[in-house]
């Protein structure tokens, strides 16, 4: 029995929405620092390769702007702003946090970890997590 489930069925078809807005302010925070501040992450994080910045920096803004867009329009939008966030975060993986561990707090790799994963799942529900399933 759990006593927390009919407390809760009112606001359950909207439980998608927390996800969602969390994941969407994430990419777009850190897609807005990214295009504010472009030379420096390329010089600091990639090696100074400014095309490959261009390119994670729309990836995050189109993933943040897509995981919204997406919920009121197209389940195809969802997915791919999911998608856009795969390689982005295996990158960020592999060639930045890596070589400091697991643990975020040292630089390493959970967090990103945790994105992709978040991203996995709306590559493969699209809007099935909204009450619309558009």
């Amino acid at each position: 029995m759990d006593p927390l489930a009919s407390v809760l069925a009112p606001v359950r078809p909207y439980a998608g929405w927390a996800l969602r807005v969390v994941f969407a302010a994430t990419f777009l925070f850190y897609g807005y620092s990214k295009a504010t501040g472009l030379g420096g992450f390329a010089d600091n994080m990639l090696g100074g390769n400014t095309f490959l910045a261009l390119l994670v920096t729309f990836a995050e803004l189109a993933a943040g702007a897509g995981i919204i867009i997406g919920a009121f329009t197209l389940s195809i939008v969802s997915r791919l702003a999911g998608l856009a966030v795969i390689p982005v975060m295996l990158g960020a993986i592999f060639m930045v946090h890596l070589p400091n561990g697991f643990n975020f707090m040292g630089g390493g790799w959970n967090f990103q970890l945790v994105l992709l994963g978040i991203g996995l799942f709306y590559l493969l529900v699209g809007n099935d997590d909204l009450a619309t399933g558009k």
